[in-house]
This record gives C-alpha cells, structure tokens and sequence, in this order.
C-alpha cells in the first residue's frame, strides 16, 4: 500500500511515495552507486535509491575510519581503533531506515508509533572478523514525539547479533528472554546526551550469527513489560551496524532491509490490516482531515501522527478508512489532474471506478 496512491488508475495528482546508534548528528553525502569510501567522521551516503542510509558515524574516537559503500551495504575498510573496552566504544558504523538526526530515508513508513505496530519487520547479513573487540547489532530507536530533530528521549533498543571480546551493553544484565527462536541475555541502562535521557536495552544473542531475521514487535512488546519502553513512543530509525572497541577492519554488512507493517515500509497487505500510507516526496501520511466521518471529507497529506485519521485498509481493491467505515473517493467520479480526493460512502468493492485503487 505504500506505492499504490503512486499508481492509481484515476489521473488524480499522484502522492509520492514516502520520503523520508549513536548520538551524534551525521552529514549528508552523494548517493552511493559504485562502490564509494566514505571517511568523514560524520558522513553519510544514501543506497538503494535513497530507501535506507549508511552513516560512519566515528562518533567516540579521533582516529580515521573508512567504510566503503555499496548500494547494498558497507564494509568497514580502515580504522585505528584502541578503546578501553570498559568504555563507550569507538563508532557505530551502520546502515538504516528512517530518519536520524533528520537526515532521513524515502518509503521507511518511519516515524511509525508503538501501539499501531503490526507487524514491522527486518533482516541482514553481515560479515565478522576473527579480530579485535566489537558487537554487531541492530540499533532502534524511540521518541515521545514523532519527528525529534536530535537526541531521541524515549528508548534505544539493541539487538546483539554477535560480539568478540570484553565489551558489554550498557547498564547491568536483568533477565533472559526467547525471542525470534533463539536466547538472549537481557541489559538495561539509561544514558544521556546533552541533557537528554533515555532507556536503553539490550538484547545479546546466546549464541552468535551473520544473520538475523527480525519481527521488531516481539522485542518491543518484552521491552514494554518490562516497563522500559512507553508504547506511545514513536519508533524513528531502526539500524543495524557495528560497534568497535579495538579493531573492525572486514566487518561489513552484506544486505539489509526493513518493512513498517509487515510490507513495503508501511504499507501493504489486505484483509482486516490496518496500515499508514505515507508519501515519499513529503514523508506524510494521508489523513482523513480532522478525523472526519462524513461523506466529502477531504483527504490530505499531514504529519504521520499514528491517529485513526491515518489508518486504512484494503478491502478488495478499495481502501477504507477504519474509523469512518468509509472509501478513498475521487471527487465527482472525477478524471482529471488535481481532482479532489475524499472519504465517501462504499460502493461495493471493484464496483465504482473512482474508489477503485490498483498496484502497477
């Protein structure tokens, strides 16, 4: 569902689609196509045509680290790494979906808030060394507030997929939880960035791998009962990189991806799901303005705010809108461009060509 407002049968304007751990802000760079080295501290190269992002983000050392960059992921090929593994480690090398520091992704479905999460999942594929002292984990993070412009306040929720070495997560070792059919040692431990605080837990895999597959919600759901993590959070970014303490040349990331919902980054799916479609162009969702439920309710782009204005559902080849019960419309059965979209009583799915709505 996220790409469909871009294929409509209608000649309504289309919506484009979605535009869009470490605690510094990174900078932007040229898009990566060949493979690129970045060495910037704090530089950045989008991939895959902008839908996710690799950042150096050599954020606690002052020697040089260079990553060369696909446009499926990076590797991580110089650095001088000697931290005190009893400390904050060197850099967070890493590629992501979503917006950090607002340097944003396209068709993430970011920001997307807890308690409208269906099913968000992602998977990567990533190479180790025999070397050095490091933790290869995904880094999510959350906010009170939809769209933070630095620091997020609400919660970092890692994920260790492996690690060499005496480095730990921050905080101390809680429990033990079975989740995405494997064990995992659980940390929990608060830190603070120019006077923002917030939450981080960690999940340390067991048992080490170069591979995850991930539903984020069973993390999040075992964070919230914990009482760590707020469900009205909003989930900005989700990250997978690497940490290094000593060492880290070779460790790289081989393939990376993340979908909102379960299905092309907030969207997708039918039946009784219930998705945000967001637009690349402006990163905003289409809204039922006010939360309207009458007949000719306009229908707009606004701020992703995770409101019942902004949820629909695929019935067929309508979308409805949950709360009012009612279809995506095209004004006066309307062909031109700048026809007016609206909410409208349903019609029967397939049976009125201006609720119809198709992929392409």
């Amino acid at each position: 569902m996220t790409s469909l407002l871009s294929r409509i049968r209608s000649a309504v304007t289309a919506l484009a689609l979605l535009a869009a751990a470490a605690v510094l802000p990174v900078a932007m760079a040229p898009s990566a196509h060949a493979a690129t080295q970045l060495c910037d501290s704090f530089g950045s190269v989008s991939i895959a045509g902008g839908k996710y992002i690799v950042q150096n983000n050599n954020w606690g050392d002052s020697t040089q680290q260079c990553l060369s960059v696909s446009d499926t992921g990076f590797t991580i090929s110089s650095e001088s790494h000697n931290r005190p593994t009893n400390g904050a480690p060197a850099s967070y090398p890493s590629v992501y979906a979503g917006c950090h520091y607002a340097n944003c992704t396209s068709g993430s479905g970011l920001p997307l808030q807890v308690s409208a999460f269906g099913t968000p999942q992602t998977s990567v594929a990533y190479r180790t060394v025999n070397g050095g002292e490091w933790d290869a984990a995904y880094d999510i993070w959350f906010d009170s507030s939809a769209n933070p412009a630095g620091q997020n306040n609400g919660a970092e929720l890692m994920i260790w997929g492996n690690h060499r070495g005496a480095p730990q997560p921050a905080g101390q070792k809680i429990g033990t939880a079975n989740l995405a059919g494997a064990g995992w040692d659980v940390w929990e431990g608060r830190l603070t960035n120019g006077g923002i605080g917030w939450n981080v837990v960690s999940y340390v895999r067991q048992q080490g791998t170069n591979s995850l597959q991930v539903n984020i919600k069973d993390f999040t759901e075992d964070s919230a009962n914990r009482g760590y993590l707020n469900r009205n959070w909003y989930m900005t970014s989700v990250q997978f990189g690497f940490e290094p303490w000593i060492g880290g040349t070779g460790l790289g990331v081989d393939s990376f991806s993340f979908t909102a919902n379960g299905g092309g980054g907030g969207g997708g799916g039918g039946g009784g799901t219930e998705n945000t479609v967001v637009g690349q162009g402006s990163g905003r969702c289409l809204d039922v303005q006010a939360a309207g439920t009458a007949d000719g309710t306009p229908v707009q782009l606004y701020d992703c705010n995770g409101s019942v204005a902004q949820k629909w559902r695929r019935t067929g080849n309508t979308l409805v809108n949950p709360n009012s019960g009612k279809c995506l419309d095209a004004a006066g059965q309307g062909t031109a461009n700048g026809t007016r979209l609206q909410i409208w009583d349903c019609y029967g799915s397939g049976t009125q060509s201006n609720q119809v709505w198709s992929l392409r």
